[in-house]
């Protein structure tokens, strides 16, 4: 199957080197020099990374061929593709590929439905499940241990613990709108910590 590994962003320095926006949890591995890629668009592909180095916290690569800035502006928004094995697993366990995430459902250890994963948001200082809601809004959900409780790849589900306010912020939103519209809140809503129009 083919996996989305990296995005080409602007050029580096004038010898053809390129900062790349990585979208793997092994860039060790997939973004080796070496590595040969499909591309998106396939007519700037296949390119086979020549050179690798991280600075200032960056990854920049250098390709085969590709000599010079304007070579390597020419290749900015460029998506890398690379060829995975989808019944490969990571090496460490309790880990996953981005492609054993996407699509996942997510739901609360109480059972209410939260939305669906699809895209996985890989930040310096965390992993972020993009999820979309059944009303079409999305909802970050940071991928640590003490919010994602449980991935359960057979049942394709996703059981999160969220904090106060990650997921039910538009409930708290409308709930002070209407404290300042009415003056006071419907007393069921007092009573239950609900307001009207639940969420889905």
């Amino acid at each position: 199957m083919q996996l989305v590994v990296a995005r080409i962003g602007r050029a580096h320095g004038i010898k053809g080197e390129v900062t790349v926006e990585v979208r793997t949890d092994e860039p060790e591995q997939r973004l080796a020099p070496g590595a040969v890629l499909a591309t998106d668009p396939a007519s700037t592909g296949p390119l086979t990374i020549e050179t690798g180095r991280v600075h200032s916290g960056r990854l920049l690569l250098r390709f085969e061929g590709v000599r010079d800035r304007t070579a390597a502006e020419a290749l900015r928004n460029t998506l890398l593709i690379a060829e995975v094995d989808p019944t490969e697993l990571p090496e460490e366990e309790d880990e996953y590929y981005d492609h054993q995430l996407m699509d996942l459902d997510v739901v609360t250890k109480d059972g209410v439905e939260v939305g669906r994963i699809t895209e996985i948001s890989h930040l310096p200082s965390q992993d972020l499940f993009i999820v979309e809601r059944v009303d079409g809004s999305e909802v970050m959900i940071p991928f640590v241990e003490s919010i994602v409780i449980g991935i359960d790849l057979e049942e394709q589900r996703a059981v999160i613990d969220p904090p106060p306010g990650l997921i039910d912020d538009r409930a708290e939103i409308a709930s002070s709108r209407d404290e300042d519209e009415d003056g006071d809140r419907d007393s069921d809503a007092d009573a239950d910590g609900d307001v009207d129009g639940d969420r889905p």
